[in-house]
């Protein structure tokens, strides 16, 4: 959700504050209906305020995960790289190797051009792309590539960097760096819905109970008086 948005959102609920002022100057606010009145105005104030700022923890740890994310995953193409040119010297089956470099490709995002021409008349074909780019499917591949090398007996670099032991150990970090963004993407999820519904739930909203202060005021005083000028004047924004 862009930034303007959450602007939006934050100024509702600040706007709802600034409502709530102006009618407890109004001799005559005395609400027929529970949600209007001026206790419980300030209650959803309250409410709405802490679950925005419940939106933004959970933002900020969301964005956090991708970042370790991202730092975990900076290397794993160039180490992917260097584990192929390795297996290259050992000779090994080629079936062995085409498997390496295939897992190698979707890793690095490679595509395998077609060799067909197109047919007269016809638009050239689509590459067969290879590749796998999400982050929880480099991880997957990465793994399966760990699988090949440890049915490998000759695979014993010296490079600690490349030993099988490490690169499992690197494998587990990539999960688990993956894992934290998915959890974390889940709460944010759960209290951007918390938020909507506390800030526009149809009739039980902060922003339907900005327009009914508004009527309600408007019935109390009448549609041209300075009362009514001045709450209507407070805007709310509908962004669900």
């Amino acid at each position: 959700m862009s930034s303007t948005s959450e602007v939006g959102h934050a100024k509702n609920v600040a706007n709802l504050q600034k409502i709530t002022q102006q009618i407890t100057t109004y001799s005559l606010y005395n609400p027929p209906i529970e949600n209007i009145a001026l206790a419980n105005l300030q209650t959803l104030y309250t409410t709405a305020n802490a679950k925005l700022a419940e939106v933004e923890d959970k933002r900020n740890a969301n964005k956090n995960a991708i970042i370790i994310r991202q730092t975990a995953f900076e290397n794993l193409k160039s180490t992917c790289t260097k584990i192929v040119n390795l297996l290259e010297i050992l000779g090994l089956p080629q079936g062995t190797l085409d498997q390496a470099r295939s897992m190698n490709r979707a890793i690095q995002g490679s595509s395998k051009k077609t060799t067909t021409p197109p047919e007269e008349g016809k638009e050239t074909s689509k590459t067969a792309s290879t590749s796998r780019q999400s982050f929880t499917q480099q991880a997957e591949n990465f793994g399966i590539l760990l699988q090949l090398l440890a049915t490998i007996p000759g695979y014993t670099p010296n490079e600690e960097d490349l030993k099988l032991n490490n690169l499992t150990t690197y494998h587990a970090s990539l999960m688990s760096a993956t894992q934290a963004v998915d959890q974390t993407e889940a709460e944010l999820n759960t209290k951007l819905i918390e938020r909507d519904k506390i800030l526009y739930a149809e009739g039980t909203g902060l922003y339907t109970i900005a327009q009914n202060i508004k009527k309600y005021v408007k019935s109390l005083y009448g549609a041209t008086s300075p009362e009514y000028t001045n709450v209507s004047a407070i805007e709310f924004t509908n962004r669900k």
